[in-house]
């Protein structure tokens, strides 16, 4: 299959590789330095360049906000049976495009980026595909994902932004909450490192990706419940109640199980 990368970033470039052995690969990104090391592809710099190659399947691996823009800068230049495909963190907008696009479309979401996942070994990891995508589209991504061994999910547009609001939306806050009060410490405890650990691989993200994820409209609703529980804690802390702090950590654990 032909298939076009728009965005030669880390995943660009990671389903570059991958893709790479077993299809004819074009990378477009309008930066030249970002392709230098891009190999065993087809390196474009301008989008005319796509009529020519004529792909069958196009990757939008841009970030969400340049994802609907690289779209429109190549569909002049894409056959009509072509397919569009996007693995954005976040579809807010994206739902409306493929609608008012003509062509096939199938959109997924790989739940892991090169920071903190090994990309030599992706079993424990998992990908969610859109579930209004289209048939052709979902049969390639299901493949592809199942080859890398991820565990292989499917959801609405809207279920995907929900799941993403809680699991990748409640640990950044978390998290910048955390790297936000930080002191230096000359003999910091295991719990304070293992802390650090997860900040410091957080914010060596592109800034875009931290908040393309903390922008999804679902975003609030979470946090709001983070406030809640915290003030809650302090109450608990500044009374000294034992007794509500034994429920509070029975609770905690629970959820945890």
């Amino acid at each position: 299959m032909k298939i076009l990368i728009l965005g030669a970033g880390k995943m660009g470039s990671f389903f570059a590789d991958v893709l790479s052995f077993d299809h004819e690969v074009a990378v477009l990104d309008t930066d030249p330095m970002k392709l230098r090391f891009i190999y065993n592809t087809q390196r474009m710099a301008d989008a005319v360049e796509v009529k020519a190659f004529a792909p069958e399947l196009v990757i939008n691996a841009a970030t969400l906000k340049y994802t609907i823009p690289a779209f429109e800068s190549v569909l002049p230049y894409l056959p009509a049976t072509c397919i569009l495909s996007d693995i954005a963190s976040v579809k807010a907008g994206l739902e409306e495009f493929y609608r008012e696009c003509a062509l096939p479309f199938v959109s997924t979401h790989p739940m892991f980026g090169p920071t903190f996942a090994s990309l030599s070994d992706l079993s424990t990891q998992s990908a969610i595909i859109i579930a209004e995508s289209s048939h052709l589209g979902k049969v390639f991504f299901r493949d592809l994902y199942r080859h890398l061994k991820l565990n292989v999910f499917e959801y609405s547009f809207r279920e995907h932004d929900e799941t993403i609001a809680y699991s990748l939306s409640i640990p950044f806050a978390s998290t910048l909450v955390f790297a936000s009060v930080m002191k230096h410490q000359d003999a910091p405890g295991t719990t304070f490192k293992k802390h650090m650990q997860i900040a410091q691989g957080l914010l060596s993200e592109d800034d875009f990706l931290l908040t393309e994820i903390l922008f999804n409209p679902y975003t609030p609703g979470q946090l709001i419940k983070i406030r809640e529980k915290l003030k809650e804690l302090l109450a608990i802390i500044e009374q000294k109640n034992s007794e509500a702090m034994r429920v509070f950590l029975t609770e905690v654990r629970d959820n945890i199980k």
